[in-house]
């Protein structure tokens, strides 16, 4: 059974940092490609950062520069480090794994319960 638990969300003030953390279990995160998504009230699940099985790493233009992916293949964890928040930042955080299996590389798509960031004074 594949379970991604994310944690971190908070409420922090503009300018300020917060660390997301997705733990997986049932997968290993450097065999797959593992995504961060958020997701604003009244608005569409869009897609903030990866990082690939291959260790490739990209970010959306809207945090470009601010936020960071990375993982710890013993910990089989992926982080989101955010930086200089913005109240646009303001969304539900979801953790989300891609993974292939077999020879027909089936996609699965695997998805955590979501971590609240709130960016406000």
């Amino acid at each position: 059974q594949v379970q991604l638990v994310e944690s971190g969300g908070d409420l922090v003030q503009p300018g300020g940092s917060l660390r997301l953390s997705c733990a997986a279990s049932g997968i290993i995160i450097s065999y797959s490609d593992m995504n961060w998504y958020r997701q604003a009230p009244g608005k569409q699940r869009e897609l903030v950062a990866t990082i690939t099985s291959g260790g490739i790493t990209n970010c959306a233009d809207s945090v470009k520069g601010r936020f960071t992916i990375s993982r710890d293949n013993a910990k089989n964890t992926v982080y989101l480090q955010m930086n200089s928040l913005k109240p646009e930042d303001t969304a539900v955080y979801y953790c989300n794994a891609v993974v292939y299996y077999g020879a027909a590389m089936s996609r699965r798509d695997y998805w955590g319960q979501g971590t609240q960031v709130t960016v406000s004074s």
